[in-house]
């Protein structure tokens, strides 16, 4: 049965407090097991990461096959469906017009005391792009990742996709073959993260690895960060539905269990103003796991770690919503533009009725890898930023150097850095001739 909370009860703030304490992040044993193939296939390269291959999906590589041939890409993406490629390339358009709005723009000026300052934008060299293989392989999330990272300018992108027992997706290859993506290593798990960051004799090092991934992914990622950047530690999915009395719970309870049927960790909680919808919503999230392919993982879930929380207004709703910084917040209500400026804490906001959460993980345009496990309070979802780095620029003449100088080197002496002093002061004297 799910968690039932009412804001009015003297016992919400420790009900609440628990919601927030329930652990749905990676165990210790995952961490333990992802360090160990971490640090086999930094010691021995191809032969630990064809060996882990080998014994984790079944398939029999060699360092001539470790990499998806041209051919191999092409005959699997000639399978997929007609019309599920013309949604991806639907998805494509949307996605890249999206992110070009979100290029940067480099600065130079020249301030009051004629220092010359500003900034600049560049692209990362090379990215590695870690998408989940086999059944449970996601062509969206290749189109999220690679998408911005092609916009932004990035040269080299480099997928790892596990093909256990030789299983190619089409659907996947279809969206490669689509972004013109022709590097693809049959690796996955916690030995295909490891290879991109410290590379092996056939995979190059990458400047940066994204994309979703298990639990072991998760882990390496977080061991290889220093060593190569990341985008996120993706945690199990989340959404919260803020509904008012109108919306039809039918459709709350279908996209509540949008992201339960992710996985048995994932998060659907639902925050109503009354108490009618809120029953109402309960009874048809059971009707619905009656008929869900993935209803044994999705009722787990709602069970698990769902919860239905029912407050006096829409406006106490928001500080709940914030309290939860949420991968996903649906405002199902009347008038959503009144609330958002309340919603401060969210990976992504989706603006009424007929805005759930299913269009923005493949058509809206908006990216789907978002900050989870309550990141959302100081992280933000992949956009194009992630695959630039901005360097500052500083020109200075003696004009400038007279104005701003002195007190360069007075910090530096305060500081006991003589080093640091003589260079301003050298040629402070110096201009004084």
């Amino acid at each position: 049965m799910v968690r039932r909370l009412d804001a009015s009860a003297k016992d919400f703030d420790a009900g609440f407090a628990a919601l927030l304490a329930k652990k749905r992040d990676t165990a210790e044993a995952v961490d333990r097991v992802a360090a160990e193939i971490v640090a086999d296939v930094r010691a021995r390269g191809d032969a630990a990461l064809i060996e882990h291959t080998r014994r984790l999906d079944r398939i029999e590589p060699t360092e001539a096959t470790l990499r998806l041939s041209d051919g191999e890409i092409e005959a699997a993406a000639k399978q997929a469906p007609e019309a599920a490629v013309e949604a991806l390339k639907l998805a494509a358009r949307r996605i890249e017009a999206y992110h070009r709005r979100q290029i940067p723009e480099d600065e130079d000026f020249v301030d009051a005391d004629g220092v010359r300052l500003g900034w600049r934008w560049t692209a990362l060299d090379s990215v590695g792009l870690y998408v989940p293989g086999g059944l449970a392989a996601y062509p969206s999330s290749l189109l999220m990742n690679a998408i911005p990272a092609r916009v932004a300018g990035v040269g080299r992108l480099a997928v790892a996709m596990p093909t256990p027992e030789g299983r190619l997706n089409p659907l996947v290859c279809a969206a490669a073959r689509l972004l013109g993506i022709d590097e693809i290593w049959r690796v996955g798990g916690a030995q295909a993260v490891a290879a991109l960051a410290y590379g092996t004799a056939s995979i190059a090092p990458v400047d940066k690895i994204v994309g979703p991934g298990n639990a072991y992914v998760a882990a390496a990622k977080r061991l290889v960060f220093g060593q190569v950047g990341i985008d996120l530690i993706a945690g199990p999915s989340e959404i919260v539905v803020l509904a008012d009395r109108a919306a039809d719970p039918r459709w709350v309870a279908a996209d509540l269990m949008s992201q339960a049927e992710h996985d048995e960790s994932s998060q659907a909680v639902l925050i109503a103003d009354d108490r009618e919808l809120a029953d109402a919503v309960d009874e048809a999230v059971a009707r619905l796991l009656e008929t869900l392919p993935r209803r044994a993982i999705a009722a787990k879930s709602w069970a698990d770690h769902g919860a239905i929380l029912r407050v006096g207004n829409l406006e106490a709703g928001c500080k709940l919503v914030d309290r939860l910084a949420p991968e996903h917040v649906e405002l199902m209500v009347a008038r959503p533009d009144t609330l958002l400026p309340r919603i401060r804490h969210a990976g992504a906001i989706f603006l009424g009725r007929h805005a759930p959460e299913a269009l923005g993980d493949y058509v809206a345009g908006s990216n789907h890898v978002l900050p989870t496990s309550r990141a959302a309070r100081f992280a933000s979802g992949l956009s194009v930023l992630d695959f630039v780095k901005r360097s500052s620029i500083m020109g200075c003449d003696a004009e400038a150097m007279r104005r701003i100088g002195p007190a360069a080197a007075a910090l530096a002496e305060a500081e006991g850095l003589a080093a640091h002093a003589l260079s301003v002061t050298l040629r402070l004297n110096s201009t004084k001739r």
